[in-house]
């Protein structure tokens, strides 16, 4: 089992930056491909970003791509997601997840095997 544990959400201005962490427990994390997602009141659960276990590939949805980077310490059984030039439509709970086996990323959210409890991100305009 791999527990997620994901900090940094806030309150902002639109524009503003923020940081997302989502820390690890366990001894396999370096072998799981991580993904972000999130969902808004209302809304299913969206992708956002993916990392494969390398960190080496990754992947963004188009409303985010050029905006977030997700990055990843094996070392320190870490994923962060890096949120700049944040909008209104960027609100909502985002969650970290982890998927036991793979070699690259993945961007459905049925296809991870672990959840964080999320973390409230708010742009107000």
């Amino acid at each position: 089992q791999v527990q997620l544990v994901e900090s940094g959400g806030g309150s902002v201005q639109a524009g503003d930056s923020l940081r997302l962490s989502c820390v690890a427990s366990g001894h396999t994390f370096s072998t799981y491909p991580m993904g972000w997602f999130r969902q808004a009141p209302g809304k299913e659960r969206e992708f956002v970003t993916g990392i494969s276990w390398s960190g080496g590939n990754t992947g963004y949805a188009d409303s985010v791509k050029g905006r977030f980077t997700i990055s990843r310490d094996n070392a320190k059984n870490t994923v962060w997601l890096q949120m700049n030039s944040l909008k209104p439509e960027d609100s909502a709970v985002y969650y970290c997840a982890a998927k036991r086996y793979g070699s690259t990323w993945y961007r459905t959210y049925k296809e991870y095997d672990f959840w964080g409890q999320g973390t409230q991100v708010t742009v107000s305009s």
